[in-house]
């Protein structure tokens, strides 16, 4: 069976937005403006464990397009998001941490979006920085918001 060159494309593009998103507990949502054909615009609030750190979760929000373009999966979603992270269980290390990794990431646009989660170590407070930003592949976008959790007597174990 013969594929054409935008069935292949279509297919692998699909496979890598797929493999590439890390999916949030949604823990709810806020409706801002009706829509009469479609869902509502909303905000959003989900929640993400980090991934190499147990006992520290974080929250995010983020406006998510309504109508019918948000119900087809093609709305481009707006770059405003926010962030806070909590400990809230003892934390415990999985591994040793680089000094920034990115840790999670969520389209928020068909092809060109994704809302990302950066963690980055504070090595001389001890505290996990944890920032949150959008961007495209065709340029950056500087909105932002960032949180940090202390991590307290426990040394947080480097990956040098």
């Amino acid at each position: 069976m013969k594929r054409s060159c935008a069935q292949s494309v279509g297919f692998a593009l699909g496979l890598f937005l797929t493999a590439s998103l890390a999916s949030g507990e949604e823990i709810g949502e806020v409706s801002t403006v009706w829509k009469l054909i479609g869902p509502n615009h909303k905000i959003v609030v989900e929640a993400f464990p980090d991934p190499d750190v147990d006992g520290v979760v974080c929250y995010v929000s983020r406006a998510k397009t309504g109508g019918i373009k948000g119900a087809l999966g093609v709305a481009e979603d707006p770059s405003d998001a926010s962030i806070a992270c909590r400990q809230v269980a003892p934390i415990r290390f999985k591994r040793p941490l680089p000094q920034q990794d990115s840790i999670f990431s969520e389209r928020a646009s068909l092809i060109f979006k994704k809302v990302q989660v950066v963690r980055m170590v504070d090595r001389k407070r001890n505290v996990l920085v944890y920032l949150t930003y959008s961007d495209r592949l065709i340029e950056g976008s500087p909105k932002n918001s960032i949180t940090a959790v202390a991590v307290g007597d426990q040394k947080i174990p480097l990956d040098d």
